[in-house]
């Protein structure tokens, strides 16, 4: 396959469907720590009941069990909500199915985490808003025991056959213990790169307000963590499959050429999952024959192929505005928020969708801040920090916040659906300029109790 094939193999994957016209949905994700309050691992079993007793509640189906026979995903075939696991059995996933009006998702929410912390409560175990386990030192960190997260552990593992390549960090569990807010909303492709570009330069103030994972123990200079995580992991072996766009695409064409420089590390020949190096998209399909593994029964086996269009599928990028098959764009650089607050994020993104030309208006005048000799990469490399820069003029950043955040309050109030009263703690935060990850740090320099910020991001 040249390079022009794969240039029409991702143009038709990705672009073709923003030209499909329809409504503007949004479909969200939210993730959320399972820990166990007597600081020890989460009892699994009881986990697998409480996936069991969801179903009996809400009349979901069996979407997927994992090799041991455990259900492992769940699906509402009216509101194609999936209630499922990321990575580990100590992380809870809920998918919404895509929603215009954004409150039938938080009432459907709402209920799914009353019934979810009941359960666990009875048994002192707990769920709560944090980017990171607060307790992720006493849990077990194995994946979910099918050949999708095993696979993708075992990939993140092989880390220490390129150290001499990148500095990466030594957590190669780290999916198993992040938390995400992620909300994927319908593109439209005259839109696609303006909104890819004016989100992307939004990303440093989406640090200010979203930050809320802190490597406690490790590294309390970070209010989010979860870029380094990802950056500095074998999923950011190639730095164009995660975090910003840099440069940022000026036309479609140039975003396609982007895609062609992303990286391929899986695939799957009938029920195997492979493993082989990262390689370019491109170099991928020049090589005749391509060397991997599998797993099967305890081990690890050699494997060699040759590359065909199937394996395209497996071509997976993390980017924090990721323009997916489905033509949307999925937001992803949010740590998981405080439960009460949870809306705040598909709130704000849903807000601003339609006001991009007014956003570009807003980022071009406030120059002082976002036009600093620095990479939109660096500069939000610099936010996620605890302290911010020395050369930030905190009073211009509030203002430039508070027109972002008044620009979304006037997105959602033109919905019609009363949807800006979710937006109302992120005033909150600009005004103290303290968003959850900060709020968290100086609560344990000052002596506090980590148990009390747990409680506290648990409260509906």
């Amino acid at each position: 396959m040249n390079q022009e094939d794969l240039r029409n193999l991702i143009y038709e994957r990705y672009i073709e469907p923003t030209k499909h016209k329809r409504d503007v949905y949004a479909g969200i994700e939210l993730e959320l720590p399972i820990i166990n309050l007597d600081k020890t691992p989460v009892d699994l079993k009881l986990t697998h009941s409480l996936t069991e007793e969801f179903k009996k509640q809400f009349d979901f189906s069996v979407k997927g069990r994992d090799e041991k026979g455990n259900i492992c995903a769940l699906e509402d075939t009216v509101t194609d909500d999936i209630y499922t696991y990321d990575c580990s059995y100590n992380n809870l996933e809920i998918s919404f199915g895509k929603e215009i009006n954004l409150n039938r998702v938080e009432e459907r929410f709402k209920k799914y985490y009353t019934f979810i912390q009941e359960f666990l409560n009875s048994e002192n175990h707990f769920v709560t808003g944090f980017g990171i386990n607060p307790y992720r030192n006493y849990n077990r960190h194995l994946p979910v025991p099918n050949g999708r997260y095993r696979m993708l552990y075992h990939h993140l593992c092989t880390y220490q056959n390129f150290r001499h390549q990148k500095n990466f960090h030594d957590m190669p569990e780290y999916g198993m213990f992040t938390s995400a807010s992620q909300t994927q909303i319908d593109v439209h492709y005259p839109d696609l790169i303006k909104t890819i570009n004016l989100f992307s330069r939004l990303e440093p103030i989406k640090a200010v307000l979203f930050s809320n994972s802190v490597l406690r123990e490790d590294n309390m200079e970070l209010a989010c963590s979860r870029d380094m995580l990802w950056e500095n992991s074998m999923q950011g072996y190639n730095t164009k499959n995660v975090g910003m766009y840099d440069p940022l695409p000026e036309t479609i064409d140039e975003l396609v050429d982007y895609m062609l420089q992303t990286s391929i590390y899986c695939t799957e020949k009938g029920d195997k999952y492979i493993n082989f190096p990262p390689k370019v998209i491109t170099d991928f399909y020049s090589e005749e024959t391509i060397h991997g593994e599998y797993y099967q029964k305890g081990n690890y086996h050699p494997i060699s192929f040759k590359p065909n269009g199937t394996d395209f599928h497996y071509l997976r990028s993390f980017k924090f505005e990721d323009l997916t098959f489905r033509g949307t764009i999925e937001f992803r650089s949010v740590c998981a928020q405080p439960v009460n607050e949870t809306m705040t994020v598909p709130s704000f993104h849903m807000g601003l969708i339609n006001q991009l030309d007014e956003l570009n208006q807003i980022l071009d005048y406030q120059t002082s801040i976002l036009n600093q000799p620095h990479s939109l990469t660096e500069l939000r490399n610099q936010f996620v920090r605890f302290e911010l820069p020395d050369y930030v003029d905190k009073n211009q950043l509030k203002k430039l916040i508070t027109e972002v955040l008044d620009l979304a309050t006037k997105g959602l109030k033109h919905r019609g659906q009363n949807e800006e009263k979710m937006l109302k703690p992120l005033y909150k935060r600009v005004k103290n300029l303290e968003n959850p990850g900060q709020h968290l740090i100086k609560h344990l320099n000052s002596g506090g109790e980590l148990k009390d910020i747990i409680y506290q991001y648990a409260k509906l």
